[in-house]
């Protein structure tokens, strides 16, 4: 297995490269997990490995990863639908926007965008994200094996 993947943002310019990490990943609406006393957003994602697709490897493989917001003052949802637990939504990309439109850091929103609208919007005190591979996906995609999976 090549190795583990941690990236940590503390800007736009550093959200922008986990978000060109995290396209067309696959998260469950169970693995996102506001965690409001601890002002923490976890989500937990199979991710495309990138870096290996661009590489030119024969079959695309997915890692489980986990991306977490710390300092999040408030997070609200549009189009998903948390009642729905195993609804698999497809991860498009992260932006930041400072607070009130200026072009100031560290506070402002996080957003989360996901296909057919679907969207988490982080308000943060400051912008602290991470990145992290937990290893293969749940099919073992990201092993290498002999024989059938």
């Amino acid at each position: 297995m090549p190795p583990q993947l941690k990236l940590i943002a503390l800007d736009a310019d550093d959200l922008a490269v986990i978000s060109t990490h995290v396209q067309d990943a696959h998260v469950q609406a169970s693995d996102i997990l506001w965690r409001q006393s601890e002002k923490r957003l976890v989500v937990g994602m199979s991710r495309l490995d990138w870096e290996q697709t661009l590489e030119g490897e024969a079959e695309p493989r997915r890692l489980v990863a986990a991306l977490r917001f710390d300092r999040v003052l408030a997070c609200k949802s549009r189009n998903i639908d948390m009642a729905a637990p195993e609804k698999v939504l497809d991860l498009v990309g992260i932006e930041f926007h400072p607070r009130d439109g200026r072009n100031e850091e560290p506070a402002g929103s996080a957003l989360l965008l996901f296909a057919h609208g679907g969207a988490i919007r982080l308000d943060v005190e400051c912008l602290e994200c991470e990145l992290t591979d937990l290893g293969a996906d749940a099919l073992g995609t990201g092993l290498e094996t002999e024989g059938e999976v």
